[in-house]
């Protein structure tokens, strides 16, 4: 498998789900489709996306490139647990079987490769919990899907408003319980260049899953583009309706401004066009663990190039260092602006 895979979430473009923006307004299908093209064309074999990325659009555009290649020479990932249509729950084992069906129908294959639980609700208490995993190992019984995969730790998206963060349950101890519930094969980690180190005394999540004989992809490794230095502090990004990114602090011009002073060692050492920085955020995932692959997203064709091209210039140990000093001065910089949803700190206080 590449070490760089295709992260599918921006080309289903814009989108609601739980009351919330959940998809990206900058992303346009001619430009999508070229884009898959040619991460194809130049190696890439992993492509990862989800039901509720564009509520099927970023499958059924995947789908149009699937169809015009051998099955085999591609690894396919998506994922279920945050759409449940009419459903009563996402993780009910009904509706999970209509989204398996109807993901193979949008991707235009038989089988996933790698079959996602996309979040970490499974109903008051748990009560989806053990028939959702039971219909996953259902799924490999029946061949339709290869592998079973789940999130490391995360917070369910609407967590952040509807639970005070006094009463929010620990999510390092909460992915632990379902780990060893659910024994995944695949981990998605949110993982970067900005992410802290674990909380004192917590296992790091390579070291967990080598430990358990999972692999992990690790996701959002350009901090969605913001490690590229691409955003232009005095011209903020104009996002629109249905673009997650509009709950984001950091995409706003405090942000950005401490985002571009933060980075401006990283250009001194490394070069400062969006190329050389997108090489720095990427190697420095890609040099994280040997049980590891990078989903990188896009929106355009060039960002595909840029990206693969990243693998030819690995870090050394001196690099990486500095890297890692230099993006948590930043990440602590960041954190004194306040909450990263800007929603988060509106809520009422109870």
């Amino acid at each position: 498998m590449h070490p760089i895979g295709i992260g599918c979430w921006a080309i289903g473009g814009p989108a609601t789900n739980l009351g919330l923006p959940m998809g990206w307004s900058t992303a346009d299908d001619a430009a999508s489709m070229r884009g898959l093209e040619t991460a194809y064309s130049l190696g890439a074999n992993l492509f990862d996306t989800a039901d509720v990325y564009g509520h099927g659009h970023s499958e059924r555009l995947l789908g149009r490139l699937v169809a015009t290649v051998p099955r085999d020479s591609i690894v396919l990932s998506s994922k279920v647990g945050y759409y449940r249509g009419t459903a009563v729950h996402a993780y009910q084992s009904a509706h999970m079987r209509r989204q398996l069906h109807t993901t193979l129908e949008n991707l235009r294959t038989d089988h996933l490769d790698i079959y996602f639980l996309h979040n970490a609700n499974f109903g008051p208490h748990d009560r989806y919990l053990e028939p959702a995993i039971q219909q996953m190992r259902a799924f490999q019984q029946q061949g339709l899907i290869r592998a079973v995969g789940m999130r490391g730790p995360h917070r369910y998206a609407t967590d952040r408003l509807t639970v005070p963060k006094q009463q929010r349950e620990n999510k390092h101890a909460r992915f632990r319980y379902l780990f060893h519930k659910v024994r995944p094969e695949f981990l998605a980690v949110r993982y970067n260049a900005l992410t802290p180190p674990p909380p004192v005394g917590q296992q790091d999540i390579f070291a967990f899953a080598a430990e358990h004989g999972a692999s992990v992809l690790i996701n959002k490794p350009l901090a969605q583009g913001l490690l590229t230095g691409k955003y232009d502090p005095d011209n903020p990004p104009a996002f629109t309706e249905g673009d997650h990114r509009l709950r984001k602090r950091w995409f706003t011009r405090d942000a950005l401004t401490a985002i571009h002073q933060g980075l401006a060692p990283l250009r001194e050492r490394f070069g400062s066009s969006t190329g050389d920085l997108a090489r720095v955020a990427l190697q420095y995932c890609l040099q994280r663990a040997d049980n590891a692959a990078v989903l990188v997203g896009f929106t355009t064709p060039e960002q595909i190039t840029q990206n693969l091209a990243a693998i030819d210039r690995p870090l050394t140990t001196e690099d990486l260092a500095f890297v890692r000093a230099t993006t948590q001065r930043l990440h602590q910089r960041l954190d004194s602006l306040g909450e990263v949803f800007i929603d988060e700190e509106q809520r009422p206080r109870s």
